[in-house]
């Protein structure tokens, strides 16, 4: 005789809510807003199948968002800066396509540097921390520092024994952006090795196997008495000359068009209409 079955008993609607939303606390989404899950399902009258992609997706959609804000957290960079708020306008002369064609970072893939050169103001750090930003959305490992900080990290390993731990981890970027060669003071002790040095042996053993990309207010030729040594800068930048996209922006500073701006503001007068309209800092 066939035994009948046993009817398993019902789990409470509220239990079960109750069982996800711990579920989902314990994945790290506890955020996740379950009711309106639940109600767009009845609504939209879903799947199975299609209840769950959704609920999967919400989740791979607030993984990413973690992972971009602690990729970014961890960079180094404080502000973000997007390429969208960059106002080519008061760059006329910038090559839109070239740079653009930056973001889809297949430099990034090819281990491929960037080198973007111009005047203060004119908009370079704004285009490097945009392309930091989109590489964190792209959950590629980053890290950001000005020139003269990154310079003092590797003299403060020097000082206290751990150079070599310090260059290995600037070297695990897979996109090291360099902000502001030319600006603030490199410091050097007695015989310790010049900026120069360092700069070349960390874009040495970058070199083939990841991205660095840097700003320069200066021009090349002077790049030997800012860091220090005229025959290792003269190194740096053959690797960048063999391995770099270069872009130059040739233009005015956005900086002193502001302060012009608000200096006619205060005063009543009219801003520089010479300059192009801008709306964006760079």
């Amino acid at each position: 005789m066939q035994k009948r079955a046993t009817a398993r008993p019902e789990i409470p609607q509220d239990e079960l809510r109750g069982k996800c939303q711990r579920h989902l606390t314990r994945l790290g989404l506890g955020d996740f807003d379950l009711e309106a899950h639940l109600r767009w399902a009845r609504e939209a009258k879903a799947t199975e199948l299609e209840s769950i992609e959704r609920l999967l997706a919400a989740a791979a959609g607030f993984k990413l968002a973690r992972s971009i804000d602690w990729r970014f957290e961890r960079s180094g960079l404080k502000v973000k800066k997007t390429l969208a708020a960059f106002d080519w306008l008061f760059q006329p002369k910038l090559d839109r396509r070239t740079v653009e064609s930056l973001f889809d970072l297949g430099f990034v893939a090819r281990h491929e540097d960037v080198l973007i050169t111009g005047n203060t103001g004119t908009g370079k750090s704004h285009l490097l921390q945009a392309l930091l930003l989109k590489a964190c959305e792209k959950e590629l490992p980053v890290r950001y520092a000005r020139c003269v900080d990154l310079v003092d990290d590797l003299y403060a390993g020097l000082a206290d024994g751990t150079y070599e731990r310090r260059m290995r981890a600037w070297c695990r970027a897979q996109l090291l952006i360099i902000d502001d060669v030319g600006l603030g003071q490199l410091k050097r002790r007695g015989d310790e090795p010049t900026a120069a040095h360092m700069l070349f042996t960390l874009l040495d053993r970058r070199n083939m196997n990841a991205s660095t990309a840097i700003t320069s207010n200066l021009q090349l030729s002077a790049w030997g008495k800012y860091l220090g040594d005229a025959t290792l800068a003269a190194a740096v930048l053959d690797r960048l000359a063999a391995n770099a996209i270069r872009i130059d922006i040739d233009g005015p500073s956005y900086r002193q068009h502001l302060a012009r701006v608000r200096a006619g503001t205060q005063t009543g007068a009219l801003p520089d209409s010479s300059a192009p309209a801008a709306q964006v800092t760079p």
